[in-house]
């Protein structure tokens, strides 16, 4: 389960641990992030018992940081050293944030934030700082807000090169998602079609929920989506394999790579860079033939073992790197592939609703690297689609240069690649409306997702 999990409300700390250790374990986490460390991976190290708390604390101020960063400019010439920065960094986003103050009195937490400063050696120098920096906060609150509300980065909370990009791309979108990027996503859920419905799965949910009716409504043809955040282990139908959590971006995957091809049991499927198996199983749920699923990641090849066994199905799951098929493919012995799936590693631009670290962990050179990682796998995977099979490209970025971008540049060196019906880039969405495709203006049908990018080409016989 993502970050999203069950702790995205903001909800106050147990009362048996202290405040003040809460905000050094978030201080503690916002500064992994800064050095490079993904914000999952950082609240993995974080104590078990504080863990909902720190995470619930963490989502909020990455939401806030770019007011807060902007604020602590204006009350300091000098940053101070790096983990004081992040703990006062930490107590602005919470004052400066919707729901200041997180159920705590603002001279509460500027209370625990200095305790926190002082019981920390690398930070106990500089308690006496962000003591004056709070309560100059405090004092100047609407003045020091509005003029951070001026900056683009304490408007819209994200890193000056990421809104650039976004207007450069989207001209008419960036502002919406940025708007987006800021919100609480749903809990999404695809119905395993072996073993429900989506109609029959409302039905079950509504005969044992009396509400169900405020908390959960049909997105897309295979999904569910909830208003509210549910431990996985609480998600009817979750333990048996009936549901999965999947945004519905996510769940177009399969049926656009499957609809209206011509298969049997002895074609053969690849799910490259498959972990951790969302769209492996999706897959397997709508057809019955050999799936192939790799991952260059040990790790996350058995979750993905573990993901299909919890769905009651099977594929040959393998430890390798898509990009090196001489190490996993024998072009004597084994036969092309009729579909290729190719989701490829990105940014993950277009998931910071769920993911709010992602736009501080990203620079902006990262984008040329994977761009060359995405065009390598292209060019590798396409060499084994057999002809008039299909691969579906697709990326969770809402970046043209992981999307519309590799598409031209790949068509344009592949004569025999038949670029076929889209959706191209889609914009992330979280109300009723129509979603919007970025490069040509379709909808997509679905109201409440993430950002996503998809390419399906056919392979015309030469």
């Amino acid at each position: 389960m993502t970050l999203q999990a069950s702790f995205d409300t903001v909800k106050k700390a147990p009362t048996q641990i202290p405040l003040w250790r809460q905000l050094q374990s978030t201080a503690n986490v916002l500064q992994a992030v800064r050095s490079g460390e993904s914000g999952t991976s950082a609240l993995k190290q974080v104590d078990v018992s504080m863990r909902p708390g720190v995470q619930a604390l963490s989502f909020h101020v990455w939401r806030w940081l770019g007011t807060a960063e902007i604020i602590k400019s204006n009350l300091a010439k000098r940053a101070p050293p790096p983990q004081a920065d992040a703990l006062l960094c930490v107590a602005l986003a919470i004052l400066c944030g919707e729901s200041a103050g997180m159920h705590y009195e603002a001279f509460t937490l500027v209370d625990q934030a200095v305790e926190a400063a002082k019981r920390h050696p690398n930070t106990n120098a500089s308690s006496s700082f962000i003591n004056a920096c709070l309560r100059r906060f405090l004092r100047e609150k609407d003045t020091l807000t509005q003029r951070a509300l001026t900056h683009p980065v304490g408007q819209w909370n994200h890193p000056q090169w990421w809104i650039k990009r976004l207007k450069a791309d989207h001209p008419n979108a960036w502002q919406q998602i940025l708007q987006l990027n800021n919100t609480h996503a749903p809990l999404s859920l695809r119905v395993n079609t072996k073993k429900s419905s989506v109609a029959g799965y409302l039905i079950a949910y509504n005969a044992i929920n009396s509400i169900a009716e405020n908390e959960i409504m049909q997105g897309g043809n295979f999904g569910v989506s909830f208003n509210k955040a549910i431990p996985v282990h609480e998600i009817l139908g979750f333990a048996d394999g009936t549901v999965s959590v999947q945004d519905a971006a996510a769940q177009l995957a399969a049926p656009l790579l499957l609809d209206g091809i011509n298969l049997s049991a002895q074609s053969r499927i690849l799910d490259a860079c498959a972990a951790p198996g969302g769209k492996t199983a999706h897959i397997l749920e709508m057809v019955d033939c050999e799936v192939v699923a790799l991952d260059i990641d040990a790790a996350r090849c058995e979750l993905i073992r573990q993901n299909l066994n919890r769905v009651g199905l099977s594929a040959k799951v393998m430890v390798a790197d898509a990009a090196k098929p001489d190490t996993w493919f024998n072009a004597k012995n084994d036969a092309l592939f009729d579909a290729i799936l190719l989701d490829a590693p990105c940014t993950a631009s277009g998931i910071v609703r769920r993911h709010p670290d992602i736009r501080w962990l990203r620079r902006e050179t990262d984008i040329a690297q994977l761009a060359e990682i995405q065009r390598h796998l292209l060019d590798t995977l396409w060499k084994l689609v057999k002809p008039g099979g299909r691969l579906l490209y697709c990326t969770c970025s809402v970046f043209k240069a992981e999307g519309h971008d590799q598409v031209a540049l790949f068509t344009s060196n592949n004569k025999n690649a038949k670029l076929l019906s889209s959706p191209g880039h889609l914009i992330p969405q979280n109300s009723a409306k129509t979603g919007v495709v970025a490069h040509n203006e379709q909808s997509n049908k679905l109201t409440n997702h993430d950002g996503f990018f998809y390419a399906l080409f056919e392979k015309q016989s030469t």
